[in-house]
């Protein structure tokens, strides 16, 4: 990657670098895009399978929270910070509504009872998190009842993914603050969340509820958010890449260690270590931002998945919001092949296979809940509604010629109707 120019200095603030024009707020960093679209399709294909590993082959929340980080830093580097804060609320309040429009009818309906079941008035208030998620939205697990077919878990495969909007919330909320910090005491913003998170994932300090949960989730992500910052500054581009491949490899190397003696029942899943998913996760975003280029477009035989990354960042919210309801709906689906004639000879083939036809049958289902209620993203983001963000129309007017000048003194001809 090439060094950026260095800059004069703000009085009283530290040396800030040139970056590229697809970090400097004139255009999309394409690059980030493609890491955000990847992340997407991993954390659907985690849910699918379930497997473990995968946390640790791309551990997706950490580098979706250093994209967010990045993309943040570049908005309050523009416009003050209440005016940041209060554009991220709205991108981010109405898709989370929408959704719980369908979801908190259907768990009433299942017989969830909020007084009841989360401790009387506290249960009732805590509801309003459906409003603005300071706390991860409640929903009922185990559910009071099976649903079409599902087992009682259903509502917390529907919600429980819901955590993620509450830790973004959270951050907004902390980054005027937390990037003032960082650009005056870099490695002190960078320890912060690692030093609570150490507090609290090693047990020193338990903090209980949903207080507790919203803190080690704060403190986990913290550091891949402030590197976020860092990429936006340019500050990799100041570091040598061996210092850095050197530092992130201790750093997850320690995160592996602390997880091999943590493992849960469902084993090497970081999401449920939270000090071994801090610590690999930052070593891993900071390799990753380091030899990230800056592309105005992607290049090559990746431009091919231009339109599918696209779409991907125009609809995250959508996706992330619906990708599990939508693998919960692909079950009654595909038990339909057991009424198929001769079901009873492949029927061991079709248990091996569901979590494959899952994968398949769930996109074209996204791609749907996409047309039905993705524009709520673009009401949100205050532009006009559309179907399908992908970018093709808006490449086709770029390269569209354009008109003839009209003579002088010639008005230009009027469009001829229909």
């Amino acid at each position: 990657m090439r060094p950026y120019g260095r800059t004069e200095a703000p009085r009283g603030g530290p040396p800030h670098t040139v970056v590229p024009e697809a970090r400097r707020g004139g255009g999309r960093d394409r690059c980030l895009d493609l890491l955000r679209a990847v992340a997407l399709v991993r954390v659907v294909v985690f849910h699918i399978f379930g497997w473990a590993w995968l946390t640790v082959a791309f551990p997706s929340m950490g580098v979706m929270f250093a994209l967010a980080g990045s993309l943040m830093a570049r908005s309050l580097g523009r416009r003050g910070g209440a005016a940041v804060v209060r554009g991220r609320l709205r991108r981010l309040l109405p898709p989370m509504w929408l959704f719980g429009l369908v979801v908190v009818p259907l768990l009433v309906y299942a017989g969830w009872h909020p007084s009841r079941t989360g401790g009387g008035a506290a249960g009732a208030v805590s509801v309003l998190d459906w409003v603005v998620p300071l706390g991860a939205p409640p929903y009922p697990d185990p559910a009071p009842r099976p649903w079409s077919g599902l087992d009682t878990s259903w509502a917390d495969q529907a919600a429980g993914p819901l955590w993620y909007l509450r830790a973004y919330l959270w951050f907004v909320l902390a980054s005027p603050l937390l990037l003032r910090l960082f650009r005056r005491a870099p490695w002190a913003a960078l320890a912060l969340p690692l030093a609570l998170c150490a507090v609290c994932g090693t047990g020193l300090v338990a903090i209980p509820g949903e207080a507790g949960q919203a803190v080690t989730d704060f403190a986990t992500y913290g550091a891949c958010w402030v590197l976020g910052f860092a990429h936006r500054d340019g500050l990799f581009a100041r570091v040598p890449r061996y210092l850095t491949v050197s530092c992130a490899s201790f750093v997850m190397a320690a995160g592996l260690w602390w997880a091999s003696g943590h493992l849960t029942p469902e084993g090497w899943n970081l999401d449920e270590i939270p000090l071994g998913q801090a610590l690999w996760s930052l070593g891993f975003v900071a390799v990753l931002l380091q030899y990230a280029p800056a592309w105005h477009r992607l290049p090559g035989r990746l431009a091919a998945f231009d339109p599918v990354v696209t779409l991907a960042n125009n609809r995250a919210v959508t996706v992330y919001l619906s990708h599990n309801p939508l693998i919960m709906a692909t079950t009654p689906v595909i038990d339909l092949a057991w009424n198929l004639p001769g079901s009873d000879r492949f029927g061991g083939a079709l248990d091996a296979s569901y979590p494959v036809l899952t994968l398949v049958l769930v996109w074209p289902l996204i791609a749907l809940v996409i047309v039905a209620t993705g524009w709520c993203e673009d009401l949100a983001a205050r532009r006009g509604p559309r179907l399908w963000p992908d970018g093709r129309r808006e490449r086709r007017a770029a390269v569209a010629p354009a008109p003839p000048p009209s003579p002088v003194g010639e008005a230009p001809a009027a469009p001829r109707p229909g």
